[in-house]
């Protein structure tokens, strides 16, 4: 990708996509219930075979969909990167029984994953959580296994046996109506980040119940209790106190991705000020004869193609296994963030009044814009993240 420009066949997938959001998934995902799972929007995924590029490419093909996507129905969109984000860590890091149980149906369509990091004392800091993985006294049968074969028993923390989950999540994609999650807990107090287990959890399991949550995006976004939920070793993700690897490998994928959402956002905003400006006159012309509306434009284009850029470089360095892959992400996720913050804001302004009505185009983007600033780690956590990377050098 010589100038991160985009070869012929991917402009063309682009646009297909593109046609694909607006023309098919835009009608189921208005059939759907604001704020809740629309399981026909996620079977249509599978059906079109999306899903299944989304574990079988790169982190390039991951943001030409979602941006793609973004621009004609986000709601698809989401669909697509909540599914990838709650079943990625199964993909990456799970058992080949996990990956076989679960990963056919998510591919499909028919099975929906969840991914539960956030807790209410703990968001941006992800290493502070306190869902509690206390051992199981019911399945130790595992630690005298492990005496009867002379190995050290703190090998393992001593919990061959499994644990019992305690606790809350909060902010969780797809609760509570996901088919199974990624939990991560705490296994070892006081470690920090390297007391945390990633956990395959079924929705089904008992003592784990959730409720919906009201957002000002129509994402479907909940709440998580597990009240004494049993997990045993078979259902890992990677290895115990390894969890944090595991949620950050994570995030440094999906993190371009969610800069490349919010440039299908910008960009659809830009094409809808366009088209108004070129044609809504004004003072005795159209509005783009005015030189303050042709700048506000140039300079909306302009982030717009910057931030484009950032999560293509992003994309590019991940897929490429470059060192400096936490920095590019961060760097990639913060600017298209903001940058769609303010086109889609200039682009309210732009078309007045009409751009407040509900149902219009803009106060759709509008809702949905302003929460990727703070999904997958906030603004301030990315400007952390890359001036960390920078003085390490």
């Amino acid at each position: 990708m010589p100038g991160f420009a985009l070869e012929p066949q991917q402009r063309e997938w682009c646009e297909e996509l593109r046609a694909l959001a607006a023309e098919r998934l835009r009608p189921l995902a208005e059939k759907g219930e604001p704020g809740r799972l629309n399981r026909p929007l996620v079977a249509a995924l599978g059906e079109l075979g999306l899903l299944e590029r989304l574990f079988s490419s790169g982190a390039l093909d991951l943001c030409l969909m979602r941006e793609s996507l973004a621009h004609g129905c986000t709601e698809a969109e989401t669909a697509l990167a909540l599914q990838g984000l709650g079943a990625s860590p199964v993909a990456r890091a799970g058992t080949d029984a996990q990956r076989a149980r679960w990963l056919p149906g998510v591919r499909e369509g028919r099975l929906v994953a969840g991914f539960a990091l956030s807790e209410p004392g703990a968001g941006s800091d992800a290493a502070a959580l306190e869902l509690r993985a206390d051992p199981d006294p019911d399945q130790d049968h595992g630690q005298d296994q492990d005496h009867d074969h002379g190995q050290d028993p703190d090998q393992d923390g001593g919990r061959a046996g499994g644990w019992l989950l305690s606790g809350e999540k909060c902010w969780i994609s797809n609760a509570p109506y996901a088919d199974f999650y990624t939990v991560f807990a705490r296994t070892t107090p006081d470690a920090g980040a390297r007391g945390i287990t990633a956990f395959l959890v079924p929705a089904d399991r008992p003592g784990l119940t959730g409720s919906a949550l009201d957002m000002l995006s129509p994402h479907p976004i909940g709440a998580l209790a597990f009240d004494r939920v049993r997990v045993t070793p078979d259902d890992v993700i990677g290895a115990p106190d390894q969890g944090f690897r595991v949620a950050m490998d994570t995030l440094n994928l999906f993190r371009p991705s969610v800069g490349a959402f919010a440039v299908g956002m910008a960009q659809a905003a830009l094409d809808a000020t366009l088209a108004h400006t070129a044609t809504r006159t004004a003072f005795g012309g159209p509005l783009k004869n005015l030189q303050s509306v042709a700048h506000q434009v140039a300079e909306m284009a302009t982030r717009t193609e910057a931030a484009r850029l950032l999560v293509y470089a992003a994309a590019a360095a991940y897929d490429r296994n470059e060192p400096d892959v936490p920095r590019s992400s961060a760097m990639a996720k913060l600017f298209a963030t903001e940058a769609a913050q303010y086109v889609v804001d200039a682009a309210v302004q732009l078309h007045g009044a009409r751009a407040l009505q509900r149902g219009h185009l803009l106060e759709h983007l509008y809702r949905e814009v302003r929460a990727p600033r703070i999904y997958e780690g906030a603004t301030e956590v990315q400007r952390t993240i890359i001036a960390k990377e920078l003085y390490a050098r």
